[in-house]
Protein backbone atom coordinates (compact mmCIF):
# COMPACT_ATOMS: atom_id res chain seq x y z
CA UNK A 1 0.00 0.00 0.00
CA UNK A 2 1.50 3.27 -1.02
CA UNK A 3 1.61 5.61 1.96
CA UNK A 4 0.25 9.40 1.40
CA UNK A 5 2.62 11.55 1.14
CA UNK A 6 0.73 14.68 3.05
CA UNK A 7 3.69 17.30 3.46
CA UNK A 8 7.02 17.48 0.79
CA UNK A 9 9.02 19.81 3.27
CA UNK A 10 11.26 16.96 4.95
CA UNK A 11 11.47 18.76 8.44
CA UNK A 12 11.01 16.60 11.59
CA UNK A 13 7.14 16.59 11.80
CA UNK A 14 7.00 14.64 8.03
CA UNK A 15 9.45 12.65 9.13
CA UNK A 16 7.42 11.46 12.14
CA UNK A 17 4.35 11.61 10.50
CA UNK A 18 5.84 9.07 7.83
CA UNK A 19 7.74 6.69 10.54
CA UNK A 20 3.66 7.08 12.16
CA UNK A 21 2.34 5.76 9.21
CA UNK A 22 4.85 3.58 8.05
CA UNK A 23 4.31 1.75 11.47
CA UNK A 24 0.87 1.85 11.43
CA UNK A 25 0.80 -0.26 7.89
CA UNK A 26 3.49 -2.65 8.77
CA UNK A 27 2.40 -3.52 12.13
CA UNK A 28 5.55 -2.31 14.23
CA UNK A 29 8.22 0.53 14.03
CA UNK A 30 10.23 1.10 11.00
CA UNK A 31 14.06 1.36 11.98
CA UNK A 32 16.98 0.43 9.83
CA UNK A 33 20.88 0.56 10.69
CA UNK A 34 23.95 1.79 8.87
CA UNK A 35 23.15 -0.84 5.94
CA UNK A 36 19.82 -0.35 5.70
CA UNK A 37 18.47 -3.63 6.99
CA UNK A 38 14.74 -3.65 8.00
CA UNK A 39 14.89 -4.37 11.71
CA UNK A 40 10.95 -4.80 12.17
CA UNK A 41 10.18 -8.36 11.37
CA UNK A 42 10.60 -10.11 15.24
CA UNK A 43 8.70 -12.65 16.62
CA UNK A 44 8.58 -14.78 19.80
CA UNK A 45 6.81 -18.28 19.88
CA UNK A 46 7.58 -20.50 22.66
CA UNK A 47 6.53 -24.42 23.46
CA UNK A 48 5.47 -26.74 26.38
CA UNK A 49 7.52 -29.50 25.90
CA UNK A 50 6.20 -32.77 26.81
CA UNK A 51 7.63 -36.37 27.88
CA UNK A 52 8.14 -38.90 24.88
CA UNK A 53 8.99 -42.61 25.48
CA UNK A 54 7.69 -42.70 28.74
CA UNK A 55 10.98 -40.41 30.07
CA UNK A 56 8.94 -37.84 32.56
CA UNK A 57 10.45 -35.10 31.45
CA UNK A 58 8.93 -31.78 31.08
CA UNK A 59 10.11 -28.20 30.69
CA UNK A 60 9.55 -25.53 28.51
CA UNK A 61 11.20 -23.69 25.18
CA UNK A 62 10.73 -19.96 23.78
CA UNK A 63 12.86 -18.49 20.50
CA UNK A 64 12.84 -15.54 19.54
CA UNK A 65 13.12 -14.31 15.80
CA UNK A 66 14.90 -10.80 14.95
CA UNK A 67 15.94 -9.58 11.43
CA UNK A 68 14.69 -12.53 9.79
CA UNK A 69 17.33 -14.91 10.88
CA UNK A 70 18.71 -14.52 14.23
CA UNK A 71 17.40 -16.66 17.28
CA UNK A 72 17.31 -16.15 20.78
CA UNK A 73 16.74 -19.63 22.29
CA UNK A 74 16.07 -20.91 25.56
CA UNK A 75 15.32 -24.13 26.61
CA UNK A 76 14.37 -25.27 30.24
CA UNK A 77 14.24 -29.47 31.44
CA UNK A 78 14.07 -31.10 34.46
CA UNK A 79 13.50 -35.27 34.70
CA UNK A 80 16.05 -36.08 32.27
CA UNK A 81 18.97 -38.34 32.94
CA UNK A 82 21.56 -36.88 36.03
CA UNK A 83 24.79 -36.28 34.25
CA UNK A 84 24.41 -36.71 31.03
CA UNK A 85 25.09 -35.10 27.71
CA UNK A 86 21.78 -34.49 25.81
CA UNK A 87 21.26 -33.57 22.31
CA UNK A 88 18.37 -30.98 21.55
CA UNK A 89 17.56 -29.11 18.09
CA UNK A 90 14.80 -27.08 16.44
CA UNK A 91 13.43 -29.56 13.69
CA UNK A 92 10.96 -28.41 10.48
CA UNK A 93 10.39 -30.34 7.18
CA UNK A 94 8.22 -28.67 4.70
CA UNK A 95 6.66 -32.03 3.87
CA UNK A 96 5.92 -32.51 7.91
CA UNK A 97 2.86 -32.59 9.93
CA UNK A 98 4.72 -29.88 11.88
CA UNK A 99 3.74 -31.34 14.97
CA UNK A 100 5.20 -33.97 17.90
CA UNK A 101 4.91 -37.37 17.23
CA UNK A 102 2.44 -40.27 18.47
CA UNK A 103 2.48 -44.30 19.36
CA UNK A 104 1.10 -44.00 15.55
CA UNK A 105 4.38 -43.04 14.14
CA UNK A 106 5.85 -46.21 16.17
CA UNK A 107 6.31 -48.29 12.45
CA UNK A 108 7.59 -51.19 14.34
CA UNK A 109 5.27 -51.86 16.88
CA UNK A 110 8.30 -52.07 19.29
CA UNK A 111 6.75 -49.48 21.66
CA UNK A 112 9.30 -47.24 21.68
CA UNK A 113 10.05 -44.03 19.30
CA UNK A 114 12.71 -43.94 17.86
CA UNK A 115 14.26 -40.18 16.17
CA UNK A 116 13.56 -41.44 13.09
CA UNK A 117 10.30 -42.75 13.37
CA UNK A 118 9.35 -39.32 14.49
CA UNK A 119 10.71 -37.43 11.57
CA UNK A 120 7.24 -37.34 9.44
CA UNK A 121 6.07 -35.24 12.84
CA UNK A 122 8.57 -32.85 13.47
CA UNK A 123 10.78 -32.81 10.61
CA UNK A 124 14.48 -33.11 10.23
CA UNK A 125 16.89 -30.82 12.25
CA UNK A 126 17.82 -27.24 11.35
CA UNK A 127 19.18 -26.00 14.18
CA UNK A 128 21.17 -27.98 16.62
CA UNK A 129 21.12 -26.61 20.44
CA UNK A 130 24.77 -26.86 21.04
CA UNK A 131 26.80 -24.99 23.81
CA UNK A 132 29.23 -23.56 21.26
CA UNK A 133 30.89 -23.63 18.33
CA UNK A 134 28.43 -24.96 15.15
CA UNK A 135 24.62 -24.76 15.63
CA UNK A 136 23.73 -26.18 12.10
CA UNK A 137 22.13 -29.71 11.67
CA UNK A 138 25.65 -31.15 11.19
CA UNK A 139 26.25 -30.87 14.60
CA UNK A 140 23.23 -32.86 15.33
CA UNK A 141 25.10 -35.73 17.16
CA UNK A 142 28.21 -33.38 18.58
CA UNK A 143 27.46 -35.15 22.07
CA UNK A 144 30.08 -33.59 23.84
CA UNK A 145 28.53 -29.94 22.72
CA UNK A 146 25.48 -30.59 23.95
CA UNK A 147 23.99 -29.51 27.68
CA UNK A 148 24.86 -32.19 30.88
CA UNK A 149 21.82 -32.08 32.64
CA UNK A 150 23.15 -31.34 36.29
CA UNK A 151 21.06 -32.79 38.50
CA UNK A 152 18.42 -33.89 36.12
CA UNK A 153 17.71 -30.03 34.94
CA UNK A 154 19.33 -27.88 31.98
CA UNK A 155 18.66 -24.68 31.84
CA UNK A 156 20.10 -23.77 28.07
CA UNK A 157 20.40 -20.15 26.80
CA UNK A 158 21.69 -19.25 23.31
CA UNK A 159 22.14 -16.64 20.61
CA UNK A 160 22.56 -18.23 16.85
CA UNK A 161 21.56 -18.12 13.44
CA UNK A 162 19.59 -19.92 10.84
CA UNK A 163 18.57 -19.68 7.18
CA UNK A 164 15.69 -16.96 6.55
CA UNK A 165 13.67 -20.19 5.23
CA UNK A 166 13.92 -21.80 8.53
CA UNK A 167 13.46 -18.56 10.66
CA UNK A 168 10.48 -18.04 8.55
CA UNK A 169 8.89 -21.03 9.62
CA UNK A 170 9.32 -20.70 13.11
CA UNK A 171 7.71 -17.37 13.09
CA UNK A 172 5.16 -18.74 12.10
CA UNK A 173 4.95 -22.04 14.79
CA UNK A 174 5.63 -24.92 11.88
CA UNK A 175 9.03 -26.20 14.00
CA UNK A 176 9.12 -27.98 16.79
CA UNK A 177 11.87 -28.46 19.70
CA UNK A 178 12.97 -32.41 20.68
CA UNK A 179 15.10 -33.17 23.38
CA UNK A 180 17.02 -36.66 22.95
CA UNK A 181 17.68 -38.93 25.63
CA UNK A 182 16.17 -41.91 27.61
CA UNK A 183 16.85 -43.87 30.36
CA UNK A 184 15.15 -47.01 29.70
CA UNK A 185 16.45 -49.27 32.20
CA UNK A 186 16.81 -46.76 34.92
CA UNK A 187 20.48 -47.64 35.50
CA UNK A 188 21.63 -44.03 35.62
CA UNK A 189 23.75 -44.36 32.06
CA UNK A 190 23.24 -44.85 28.31
CA UNK A 191 24.28 -48.20 27.38
CA UNK A 192 23.28 -50.71 24.51
CA UNK A 193 21.31 -53.24 26.80
CA UNK A 194 17.87 -51.84 26.55
CA UNK A 195 17.00 -51.12 23.11
CA UNK A 196 20.61 -51.66 21.43
CA UNK A 197 22.44 -49.38 19.26
CA UNK A 198 21.19 -46.25 17.75
CA UNK A 199 19.69 -46.26 13.93
CA UNK A 200 21.41 -42.67 13.63
CA UNK A 201 24.99 -43.98 14.62
CA UNK A 202 25.70 -47.61 15.69
CA UNK A 203 28.87 -46.52 18.06
CA UNK A 204 25.90 -44.97 19.98
CA UNK A 205 23.34 -46.46 22.41
CA UNK A 206 19.63 -45.96 21.31
CA UNK A 207 19.38 -44.24 24.65
CA UNK A 208 21.58 -41.15 23.62
CA UNK A 209 19.25 -40.50 20.62
CA UNK A 210 16.12 -41.47 21.23
CA UNK A 211 13.68 -38.67 22.03
CA UNK A 212 12.42 -37.24 25.80
CA UNK A 213 10.37 -34.68 25.04
CA UNK A 214 9.11 -32.56 22.22
CA UNK A 215 7.00 -29.14 21.91
CA UNK A 216 5.81 -27.01 18.86
CA UNK A 217 7.04 -23.68 18.87
CA UNK A 218 3.69 -21.32 18.38
CA UNK A 219 2.83 -17.95 19.10
CA UNK A 220 0.74 -16.86 22.66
Amino acid sequence: MKIPRLYASTGGAALLLTAALTASLTGGPATADQDGNDHRQRSEVKAHLDPLNNSGVTGEAEVKVKNHRHLDIEVEAAGLLAGAPHAQHIHFGEQARHECPTVADDSNGDFRLTTAEGLPGYGPIQVSLTTRGDTSPGSGLAVTRFPTADNGRIDYDRDTRTSPEVARAIARGEAVVVIHGVDYNNNGTYDFDSAGASELDSTLPAEATDPAACGVLQMD
